[in-house]
């Protein structure tokens, strides 16, 4: 989008996304970019799901292998996510959920004078870690909710960055396993909000230049103690993931 990285970003751009961006815009920045943030929807899922991963990837077509962080806890990875920089650098290093203070991508965009909203589910881990800045917050319900906001907040054309988070999936593999017909049902639901949101997308900004992103923050795996599903461990189950973009003109 033409702007610094937050100040304590590590990471350096990835490749395939400012190829991508070259090759749809040449030198001219993205103008307005939506990040979908689907919790623990991993790459061991969507590997399950190959049609869900199709509808996915013909939405976003870009999709590049990346590995969460460790321990792969929700505040963990979106606050790695959404600053650039490891755990020890940000500060949330376990499962607690203090407001960062430190730079983050949200503070980048703020300082460009880029209008920023966080449409998520109450009480998440997205609606606690990046309060107390210059933006706007809508904390929903449900799931439902978020996508019904985020289409109205997209049409609304007040932003240039909107990021919506969803919860189901990790709330029934939690309650069930990974692979459950409620956890499987709440992935399906996942990308069928994501189709939603797309849709309202290229409505919405059809004459801005725009980047599109699905971005999961980890995985996850059968705890064999509890039989049920869970994260947090090295282990490609909780670490493997894919992210997809779509960048238009």
């Amino acid at each position: 989008m033409g702007i610094e990285s937050p100040g304590i970003s590590e990471s350096p751009a990835i490749p395939e996304v400012t190829e991508l961006k070259d090759i749809t815009l040449g030198t001219n920045p993205v103008e307005r970019c939506l990040i979908f943030a689907p919790d623990a929807v991993g790459r061991m899922i969507l590997d399950m799901l190959p049609e869900l991963e199709r509808r996915v990837s013909r939405l976003v077509p870009v999709s590049v292998p990346v590995s969460s962080v460790i321990p792969p806890k929700t505040p963990v990875c979106f606050a790695s996510m959404f600053t650039g920089a490891e755990p020890l650098s940000h500060g949330i290093t376990q499962y607690e959920r203090p407001v960062l203070e430190c730079d983050t991508m949200f503070d980048a965009l703020l300082r460009s004078s880029k209008r920023v909203a966080v449409v998520a589910v109450q009480g998440s881990s997205m609606s606690v870690i990046f309060n107390n800045r210059d933006m706007d917050y809508f904390f929903e319900p449900y799931d439902p909710e978020v996508t019904q906001q985020t289409v109205e907040v997209l049409h609304g054309g007040e932003y240039d960055v909107i990021v919506a988070y969803h919860q189901a999936y990790d709330d029934q593999l939690h309650a069930t396993t990974p692979f459950s017909r409620e956890a499987l049902s709440a992935v399906d639901s996942h990308v069928n909000d994501f189709e939603i949101l797309s849709t309202a997308f290229h409505q919405a900004w059809q004459d801005r230049s725009r980047l599109l992103l699905f971005a999961p923050d980890h995985g996850a795996h059968i705890d064999p103690s509890t039989g049920h599903g869970n994260h947090g461990e090295n282990i490609p189950d909780d670490m493997d993931l894919v992210h997809y973009y779509g960048i238009w003109r």
